[in-house]
């Protein structure tokens, strides 16, 4: 691949190109209800080529490797289109060429395993959800997994193989009582072996007890309350709240926003550490280098409470006088690479739970991420469900718990964090710019914050 790679970027017409190809095989078994809704294994293979000319950007995919050379010709004609008419020509920030190959090594490989007994485990963990009580009317069990294959060359003199495995499960259940529904789940996922996938009767009886005692729960009332966020819950507000208004691409198409992000400027106590960190092994999404070639390094976003950096692409670093961070990624060979998180972060604190409990009167501790939107700094986020904080203690189940507000106080707010960080893949995954969904890794420790504006009754 190496050999057919430097030939046709050497023959290439550009001033800048660059491949990626990939070759991916997945499988997938989903249940719900009693019902097996899909059993499949597959196999696919593509690429997508950049060509730069004139500070215009030309792109072409392609699905056999014999066409590399026609598809370079191709980009490079519609980039030479392109940039009769560009206003603001693309440039690069440079970056030293690497060749390297990062091929892992599965404790126990996802693709030895025969189809039917990911069938029967998924089947085992949907019956334990399903016979936990007759209150539990429905079911979702979903297993996957996937190994990418990804080579990368361009014109500069760079080479990488990378291989970046990918398991996850969700566990859902669903409960009713007299037409109220209320509904649990879990998620796992890591750049892992089939091993993962093993061992979760635990959790999927966890779901299922949870979604019946939902039933039972009261519902919150609105208000404005100290809150103690889980470490998944937090996870997920940094991710979504903060994390995307920190990608370069996003603030140099938004002036306002742009303005408000300087970096230097305070937006969170001392204690507060914000990382965007660029290879974790073993974790969601993970490779030493991005889908441009950069290797991907740990940054700080908020160093200390201060704005301390921002995530990149090289055209964006270009633009902004930045160095690049290895942030360039796509979803699949089919899309362009462009600025997304990998794994996103609050840096633990000192404090125990009990030490962030204590002093709060009347509470909420929220756990579990729902679901919720953001729009510039306001944002909307579920809890899964939460607990009464009574006198500095854990109270009664609450349900319909909605946090709103704006981000820059939020942060503003955070009192104490705790010293028991988690980092989760979870089964889902980021979305941005048509590009979904891309495995991210999100995390933080529980996290104190006075004044959150929780919607309710």
């Amino acid at each position: 691949m190496e050999a057919n790679f430097e030939e046709a970027l050497r023959k290439c017409p550009a001033d800048y190109a660059e491949i990626r190809w990939e070759a991916v095989e997945r499988s997938r078994v989903a249940f719900q209800r009693d019902q097996l809704l899909t059993l499949e294994r597959s196999r696919e293979a593509g690429g997508v080529v950049r060509a730069l000319v004139d500070g215009a950007w030309g792109l072409a995919v392609f699905t056999a490797p014999d066409q590399i050379g026609e598809k370079l010709k191709e980009a490079a004609g519609l980039a030479r289109a392109a940039a009769r008419r560009v206003r603001d020509p693309i440039r690069l920030a440079e970056v030293p060429p690497v060749q390297d190959k990062f091929l892992p090594a599965l404790e126990n490989d996802f693709r030895e395993i025969p189809l039917e007994e990911k069938r029967k485990l998924v089947e085992g963990y949907n019956k334990l959800i399903l016979n936990h009580s007759p209150k539990i009317v429905s079911s979702s069990v979903r297993y996957t997994d996937s190994i990418r294959h990804v080579y990368y060359a361009n014109t500069e003199g760079t080479y990488l193989e990378q291989r970046i495995p990918d398991v996850t499960v969700l566990l859902l259940a669903v409960a009713r009582e007299d037409g109220d529904v209320q509904q649990a789940f879990e998620t796992v996922g890591e750049a892992a072996g089939y091993e993962l996938a093993l061992g979760l009767e635990e959790k999927a009886e966890a779901v299922a007890r949870r979604a019946v005692e939902l039933l039972s729960a009261k519902p919150v009332q609105g208000g404005k309350y100290t809150v103690v966020l889980d470490q998944e819950l937090a996870g997920v507000f940094i991710h979504e709240a903060f994390g995307h208004i920190c990608e370069a691409d996003f603030l140099l198409k938004n002036e306002p926003m742009r303005k408000v992000m300087q970096l230097g400027k305070r937006f969170g106590v001392e204690a507060l550490n914000v990382v965007e960190d660029g290879f974790i092994p073993g974790r969601r999404g993970n490779a030493p280098y991005d889908d441009e070639g950069v290797p991907r390094r740990k940054i700080h976003l908020i160093k200390e409470g201060v704005l301390a950096g921002l995530m990149h692409s090289r055209a964006t670093a270009a633009k902004t006088g930045m160095a690049p961070t290895g942030n360039a990624r796509a979803v699949s060979w089919e899309h362009e690479p462009i600025v997304r998180m990998r794994n996103t972060y609050i840096e633990p604190g000192e404090a125990s739970f009990e030490e962030l409990l204590k002093g709060i009167d009347y509470g909420i501790y929220a756990k579990g991420a729902f679901g919720g939107q953001t729009e510039f700094e306001q944002f909307t986020f579920s809890a899964q469900y939460a607990y009464e904080i009574k006198g500095g203690e854990l109270g009664e189940m609450l349900r319909d718990v909605v946090l709103t507000g704006n981000v820059f106080d939020t942060l503003r707010n955070i009192e104490q964090l705790g010293s028991d960080f988690q980092l989760k893949g979870g089964a889902g995954g980021c979305g941005k710019g048509g590009q979904s969904p891309l495995p991210v890794t999100d995390g933080a420790p529980h996290v104190r914050i006075r004044d959150v504006i929780i919607g309710g009754r």
